[in-house]
């Protein structure tokens, strides 16, 4: 039996998929192996599609690894292998003979899934074949606009971050306290990084995903707007901007280009927009938006800072751990007034590296209203890089915590 490739109009042997598949198959991990925080709230089974997204390298083939091993009768296909490209909806019947050899209960993963057109159709075949499927890929607004149209109501998402601060300890094999804490904001959580050490690693990455997610799937021929972007965004997070002003910062020759751009690297999970607080619709739609990164360290290596600015990675860091479990979070401020960092359900939180009598009367400020806005009555809490506390004023009790023993909470 053949497939043939709508693509290079190759010819590939059944047999000699079988025996990619048959190399593919998960081997034993590299050492240190972390057990991931978000794999113990995935189910092991499901009739819906289980789907992991997130950044290159990030850790989705692990926790879909971790996941097959458990299970009694699994299989596994990598999408991004070189020897499957051209692979199409008509390869689909063949693939289906080989991953039927299962029993009807086995697990299937299906890695980087948005490299194979129309993968949506596969997914579902094997749904109402009684299999359980887990699905990985690196473009949100690809994998949401496929999923939406042949898989609505019968798939679960998760978002796959670099390690979080509990996990980068159990990695790394040290223990949680401030000196590791600075560690963290300068190393971020990319495993392979991690484990290598090589800055190169991280600066690759930052390429990989601008010409291989973005530029190649968009068709874009000039990235310099682009590079410029998310450097300048990794460059000066937890900063406000509106698209008007990082056309004119940056020269990108429109505002809608801009716009595009945000959007493709937002997909990419390269950068994170946090949303302006407010009760009304259109003021959050109209108010600018902070942008985040998804990593410390891909931003330290990337976008190199010539003087220090530990308080941006502490924020940075805290963002990413309030995403995790927050999806209803925002930023809240009037202008030339006050400012409060971040604004859930729960919590209202300023975040700097130390709390002093200079920047003091600020940080309260911001709680203080933060604390009365619409809503949920919200613990206000201050994180620094490795104070205890407690302040009553303005009507109110924060706290002062280590973000280190904030971050060991939270998980």
């Amino acid at each position: 039996m053949f497939i043939t490739s709508r693509y290079n109009n190759l010819v590939i042997l059944k047999d000699t998929l079988q025996a990619i598949l048959r190399d593919q198959r998960p081997g034993a991990p590299a050492p240190p192996e972390v057990e991931r925080t978000l794999g113990r709230t995935i189910p092991r089974s499901s009739s819906q599609a289980v789907v992991l997204t997130g950044i290159r390298r990030c850790g989705k083939s692990t926790i879909l690894f971790q996941i097959l091993r458990r299970a009694h009768a699994s299989d596994y296909v990598n999408f991004e292998d070189t020897r499957l490209f051209g692979l199409g909806p008509e390869d689909f019947p063949a693939l289906l003979s080989l991953l039927e050899v299962r029993p009807a209960h086995g697990v299937i993963g299906l890695d980087e899934v948005q490299e194979v057109p129309e993968w949506q159709r596969l997914v579902r075949a094997l749904l109402d074949r009684g299999r359980t499927v887990y699905v990985t890929g690196s473009n949100a607004s690809l994998l949401g606009r496929e999923l939406g149209t042949k898989l609505s109501g019968r798939h679960l998402s998760f978002e796959v971050l670099p390690f979080s601060y509990p996990e980068y300890l159990a990695f790394t094999g040290r223990k949680a306290d401030g000196k590791t804490l600075r560690a963290y904001l300068d190393d971020g959580g990319f495993p392979t990084y991690l484990r290598e050490r090589d800055e190169n690693i991280l600066r690759e990455l930052l390429r990989d995903v601008i010409h291989r997610d973005i530029a190649s799937r968009h068709g874009m021929r000039e990235v310099r707007h682009l590079m410029n972007l998310v450097l300048f965004i990794m460059a000066n997070t937890g900063q406000p901007f509106s698209l008007q002003r990082l056309t004119k910062t940056l020269a990108v020759p429109t505002v809608s280009q801009t716009s595009r751009y945000i959007e493709y690297l937002q997909d990419s999970y390269l950068v994170m927009s946090l949303p302006k607080f407010s009760p009304s619709f259109r003021k959050r739609i109209v108010s600018p938006p902070k942008y985040y990164s998804v990593d410390n360290g891909l931003r330290r290596a990337n976008s190199p800072q010539a003087a220090p600015d530990i308080g941006r990675r502490l924020e940075n860091a805290v963002y990413l751990a309030l995403r995790r479990s927050n999806p209803g979070l925002a930023y809240a401020s009037e202008r030339d007034l006050w400012e409060c960092d971040f604004v859930s359900d729960d919590h209202a939180i300023q975040v700097c590296a130390e709390l002093t009598e200079i920047n003091m009367a600020r940080e309260i400020a911001g709680l203080s209203r933060a604390v009365r806005l619409p809503g949920r009555r919200r613990r206000p809490l201050i994180l620094t890089l490795n104070q205890t506390d407690q302040l009553r004023t303005e009507g109110m009790t924060a706290d002062v915590l280590p973000a280190w023993k904030w971050l060991c909470e939270i998980g």
